[in-house]
């Protein structure tokens, strides 16, 4: 009978783990340049090199620009997620203020200013709007879980909802705002407001 060899096995296993490190590399030099250059100077080849990559080797993991920013964006979203999520491994204990801080945190940090430019991007690209719009969409959803969860929010009273919403969107800009100046004191004053808000909303 056939079949793969031990020596075959043993061969393909770092060849896969090296793979994954490729795309691993070229994900997060597509989230750097995102975050610095935005999209006009964000080619293929500036992500590649920022990798240490061939373009070649590049366009193999991802076919298309689109392909590859989609791609990034994704990751961001996962680390978005799991950066959350790591904040509170054992819940956040009724600590509404740390909860508002951390989603505040997610928004203002390098990962979510990389998606924003994304989003410009995909405004005016007609390839990569609906990619980047189900994927956000899909993102939206998972942090507004996560939010639920983390504030011990009960969706089944009127408002709680939107007020959890609320606390989103105020986030989101918060982190539209940090693109042009580091407004950390206001930032804080915000925050805690917000926190106050909260505890009154949910009780």
């Amino acid at each position: 009978m056939g079949g793969v060899s031990t020596v075959d096995r043993a061969e393909r296993v770092p060849k896969q783990d090296r793979s994954r490190a490729t795309r691993q590399r070229l994900l997060e030099a597509a989230v750097a340049c995102l975050a610095e250059h935005g999209w006009a100077g964000s080619t293929v080849s500036v992500v590649a090199e920022r990798a240490g990559v061939s373009r070649g080797a590049a366009q193999h993991h991802f076919p298309t620009r689109e392909d590859l920013f989609t791609a990034a964006v994704e990751y961001v979203a996962e680390e978005r997620s799991t950066a959350l999520r790591a904040l509170f491994p054992e819940g956040a204990h009724g600590d509404r203020h740390a909860v508002v801080a951390a989603l505040v945190d997610l928004y203002t940090g390098p990962l979510f200013r990389a998606a924003l430019h994304l989003w410009v991007a995909a405004s005016n690209e007609e390839q990569l709007r609906p990619r980047v719009t189900e994927l956000e969409s899909r993102v939206g959803r998972e942090t507004h879980r996560i939010a639920v969860d983390l504030l011990a929010a009960d969706e089944s009273v009127p408002g709680v909802r939107e007020t959890v919403q609320g606390l989103l969107d105020m986030a989101r800009g918060l982190g539209l705002a940090n693109l042009l100046t580091d407004d950390a004191a206001r930032r804080e004053r915000v925050v805690a407001q917000w926190a106050g808000l909260l505890e009154e909303t949910l009780g």
